[in-house]
Parts: C-alpha cells; structure tokens; sequence
C-alpha cells in the first residue's frame, strides 16, 4: 500500500512521534493506522516523541579506550537523578562501544547505525521509555594513537567533566593522565601557541594594545607591555603555557617533555555546557504573579 503524506501527517498527529519513524511505521504495517500505532508505541518512540520538547541538559560523559582507540562521549538526560540511574549508565558504556566498534562519521550517523537488531535512535527511544526521561546522544569524538604513545582517560565529578588525551612519546598512561586532570580543571583551548590562529593573535593585541593606551600609558612602552599581557594571554588558553596543578612552578609543556613526551591532543567535554538549562513558560509565570 502506498503510503501518502497525509497519513504520515495524520500517525504523527496521534502519536507525536517523528516523520520518518510514522512512515517507517505505516511501512511495516502496510498503512494499517491501528497497527502503526502500536508499533511506535512498542519501539517506545510515541512516548519518547511526547519529550522530544523538553531540555536534556544533565547527563554524563564517559571515556572508553580499546587498544589503540578511544572515545569520548556525552550523553545528556533532563535531571541529574536520572543521570546516576544504572540503566542510564550501561546505556553510556553501551553507545560507547558500539561507536567504537563502528567509527560514525558523525551522530546523526551514528544514530541510523544498527544496533541490536535495531537503530541507536531506536535503542536509545526505547531506553526513554523505560527511563522517563529524554535521553540524547549529544556527541561523540574518537581518538587513535600508535604503539609509542599512551591515551589519558578522567573523568571528574563522577563524569560531569570528561577529559581523552593523547601524548606521544610515552607509554605511561599516568603522564597522559596527568594532563587530562589539568585539562579538566583549567579548561586550555589549544595545546601551542602554534595552534593559535593570526587572526586571534591580531585581535588579542589589538585588544591589549588599546586597553595599554587608554590607562594612559606612553606610547613608546605600549608596544612592550602589550607582548608581554600577549604573553600571559597565551598562558590563558595554551595547554603547554599553563602553570602545571600537580606542580605549579612548571609548565605542563616542560612537564610532559621530562618524560620525553608531547601533547597531540585533548578533548573536553563538559555536561550541559552550551545548552539552555530550563526554558521559563513566560505564561505560567504572569499567571503566578497575579494570583499572588
């Protein structure tokens, strides 16, 4: 039977699941309204679809590392109860695997890979049924070193904060450790200053040298003071130029080359960070005042 765009418009009125899932649905059920019906309701993708408004802000990340590789992900739930809930948890170490093993390009590709005899999305609709909650698989970011380099794997507050690094140079994975602690904690942007772009550089020393010149400073010392607050700006969002956590009167670059080590990368990731934590229904809150 054909399936026409009025009823796929027709299953998502009645269920407010999405448009694919309604034409997968009346697929599989050769039009049959009913029957479409139960079947998204089986998939738990009607329920989930009632949530698919709501904020999912909370959540965790998670690190997972398989020999060479490793991924870092988020996944994010409305509140923090449900975050410490253990479906919620094995349903993280779940997706992180399977991204592993799989290697999307990308969430939404790895949202239509299969997975279980079915689709993520639909794993992870399903888990929202069971859960209560919206579920989302936020992003994701993998990782790969070579045999002479160690991964760094932290999680903070209990994964509020997830940190993958990877140094080369070494096999000691509490080196590469170590530098994910100071990623987690000062939040650098680049690892060198070579990373940082001219045109952020301009920017940042144009910045400074206007501030120099209005507080009044001659300008035969502008140029000078300005490459020196440069300097300390570099230190700011430069890994290899930050005062080291566990040992402040080094750098972290010094650091890692006593062990004969470089930094190649870092990836942070930060729950929530970015996304609207609540959304106010402006309504409801002048119906509150007036009846007070």
């Amino acid at each position: 039977m054909a399936i026409t765009a009025q009823m796929v418009k027709e299953l998502r009125e009645k269920t407010g699941a999405g448009m694919m899932d309604c034409k997968k649905a009346l697929t599989e059920t050769d039009g049959n309204m009913e029957a479409a019906i139960d079947y998204l309701r089986e998939k738990g993708i009607a329920k989930a679809a009632k949530k698919a408004d709501r904020i999912a802000a909370e959540g965790l990340t998670s690190v997972i590392v398989d020999g060479n590789k490793a991924v870092i992900l988020e996944v994010n739930s409305e509140t923090d109860f449900v975050a410490k809930n253990e479906n919620f948890k094995n349903l993280i170490a779940e997706l992180g695997n399977h991204l592993l093993a799989t290697e999307p390009a990308s969430v939404e590709d790895a949202l239509a890979s299969e997975f279980n005899g079915t689709t993520v999305n639909d794993y992870i609709n399903a888990a929202i049924a069971k859960i209560g909650e919206k579920l989302t698989l936020r992003r994701f970011e993998i990782l790969k070193k070579d045999e002479n380099a160690a991964f760094g794997a932290y999680l903070h507050m209990g994964g509020r904060i997830g940190v993958l690094s990877v140094v080369e140079g070494t096999t000691e994975e509490e080196v590469a450790k170590d530098v994910s602690m100071h990623v987690a904690a000062v939040n650098p942007k680049y690892i060198s200053r070579d990373e940082v772009s001219e045109e952020e550089v301009a920017r940042e020393r144009k910045v400074l040298t206007e501030q120099a010149l209005n507080e009044g400073k001659p300008e035969n010392i502008v140029a000078k003071m300005v490459e020196g607050r440069l300097g300390k700006y570099f230190e700011d969002i430069c890994l290899n130029d930050q005062s080291f956590i566990k040992d402040p009167d080094q750098k972290v670059g010094k650091y890692v080359a006593s062990k004969g080590a470089t930094v190649k990368a870092f990836v942070r990731f930060e729950v929530g960070e970015g996304l609207e934590k609540r959304e106010d229904n402006f309504a409801e809150e002048v119906m509150s005042q007036v009846k007070k």
